[in-house]
């Protein structure tokens, strides 16, 4: 695996005319590497591909980091860097841009004097973005252990529950089912609140006659889940109905819509016209989806400013939402994977309106 993904990035730094590439950022580490340690540097030359450590991993880094020359750095990790550089004649070297500050590039130019140092944006991440067979295998499980979760936590939804127990009950679910924790910090956002779109869990009481909106995921194998889904506690008015069957039919919609070679602002825009349609427009504010895998926001976006043109492989989900102030919202969101003909879809909690007495 370690091995194909070397010989992908080797082809994006050839269009780049690179002959080197320094990776800090530690979510590219650990997708290029397999090292699960905590710290660590990256250098992928044209033939030489070297994971820098320190002390601490001499043992394990091997052991993980399959295909990589594994080096202990000096307390200056560039100083490894440049001597690897000279060894290898090379002269010039890519860095993320993204993940180094600017105190870090001017400590960094300091040392490797007689290099030059060219910024780099998103080369791991575009590979990243296509996801092969075994990352799609375990993003299923992780999709499959939020269905399960969203079955077990029903049983708490009730007049009287508090939204952070609530959220505590998902953590404590996914973690003893094999998850290392959620994906992110839970969302659980009843009545009014519920028109907040990442109304995080608070201390409210769940009462009667409201929505209550879940938005979580597990992070499973190192990779993350994401779904949501809206219920309503007691009876629900014409209006809870309304705004719930809207948003239904708008992710209906692009479920059944969305395909490879549209754009993430085309797949946005299928949603988002249902929406207007029914004069909820200027109440659905965010992007109708994000792309995941090893973190919980990736490329790419499913948004009115996305330009990623939708590929075999993309995971992301699928989420538009409608939210009145004062009144509560509702979001319906599913993970997704883009396929040769269409989408697959990985999560498969029921989207009925469910009340909960």
């Amino acid at each position: 695996m370690q091995q194909a993904r070397l010989e992908r990035l080797r082809t994006v730094m050839q269009g780049q005319q690179l002959k080197a590439l320094l990776i800090t950022n530690a979510t590219n580490r650990l997708y290029m590497t397999g090292f699960t340690g905590s710290s660590g540097v990256v250098l992928v030359t044209e033939g030489k591909a070297y994971l820098l450590t320190d002390f601490r991993y001499m043992t394990q880094a091997p052991a993980q980091a399959i295909g990589y020359e594994v080096v202990e750095h000096a307390p200056n990790p560039m100083e490894t860097v440049k001597d690897l550089l000279v060894k290898n004649g090379i002269t010039k070297l890519g860095f993320e841009q993204s993940d180094m500050t600017y105190g870090a590039y001017q400590a960094a130019a300091k040392s490797l004097t007689g290099i030059e140092m060219t910024a780099t944006e998103g080369l791991v991440e575009q590979l990243r973005m296509i996801k092969d067979e075994s990352e799609i295998a375990v993003m299923q499980e992780a999709c499959d252990l939020a269905d399960r979760t969203f079955t077990h936590i029903l049983n708490f939804l009730k007049p009287g529950a508090k939204e952070s127990d609530i959220a505590l009950e998902i953590e404590m679910f996914v973690r003893k089912n094999g998850a290392a924790s959620t994906s992110f910090e839970t969302i659980v956002a009843s009545g009014e609140r519920s028109a907040l779109p990442h109304g995080k869990a608070s201390d409210r009481i769940l009462q009667t006659d409201e929505f209550v909106k879940l938005d979580y995921g597990a992070y499973y194998k190192r990779y993350c889940s994401d779904i949501t889904r809206t219920v309503v506690l007691g009876k629900p008015a014409d209006k809870h109905k309304e705004i719930y069957n809207i948003v239904l039919e708008a992710q209906l919609e692009a479920l059944d819509k969305i395909r490879p070679d549209m754009t993430g602002k085309e797949a946005d825009g299928i949603a988002r016209s249902v929406i207007a349609r029914y004069g909820y427009g200027d109440h659905f504010g965010h992007g109708t989806g994000h792309g995941l895998g090893m973190e919980i926001h990736e490329a790419p976006r499913l948004s009115r400013t996305g330009d990623t043109v939708l590929t075999p492989g993309m995971t992301v989900t699928v989420e538009p939402g409608i939210y009145l102030p004062g009144f509560g919202g509702v979001r319906i969101e599913d993970d997704i994977v883009i396929t040769e003909t269409g989408i697959k879809i990985l999560t498969h909690s029921s989207k009925d309106l469910i009340v909960l007495d």
